[in-house]
């Protein structure tokens, strides 16, 4: 057994002043567009819930648990992310870059020793990077 936890990161481009991406990031009806469902506030302390589609095979009921436990405007966006046997956290770290943002995912805590977060980390690594980016891109495409 290890102490090491893995994380996902993803580091990625986007056409967009920082300020229209963190409208994204941080406004519910914009992401339950490109993310989920949710009651999400960008206000440090503020428990939400992410509501995910329920995997009952694996005994999901598509509840995350989360509680935003960092802001700051325009730069960073940091959760805990409790759900499916999941004890993580997620960041969202934005870099204005020319006329764009360079947006950093970090999605951690993963323990690979453990069969569901090593089985979690394997699905949504490749979910972060295509799937969630995608929508992401769809959505800030669409705002003014």
């Amino acid at each position: 057994m290890s102490d090491e936890h893995a994380s996902i990161n993803v580091d990625e481009f986007l056409p967009h002043p920082p300020a229209k991406v963190w409208r994204a990031l941080t406004e519910p009806e914009l992401m339950a567009r490109w993310l989920m469902p949710n009651d999400f506030e960008p206000v440090v302390g503020h428990r939400f819930t992410f509501a995910a589609k329920p995997i009952p095979n694996v005994g999901f009921d598509g509840t995350i648990a989360c509680q935003v436990t960092d802001v700051d405007k325009e730069r960073l966006l940091r959760i805990t992310w409790n759900g499916g046997g999941l004890d993580t956290t997620v960041t969202w770290r934005l870099v204005p870059e020319g006329r764009g943002t360079r947006l950093f995912i970090e999605h951690a805590g993963f323990d690979l020793d453990d069969p569901v977060d090593a089985h979690a980390f394997r699905g949504m690594g490749s979910g972060w990077r295509t799937d969630v980016l995608r929508r992401l891109r769809d959505v800030l495409a669409g705002l003014a």
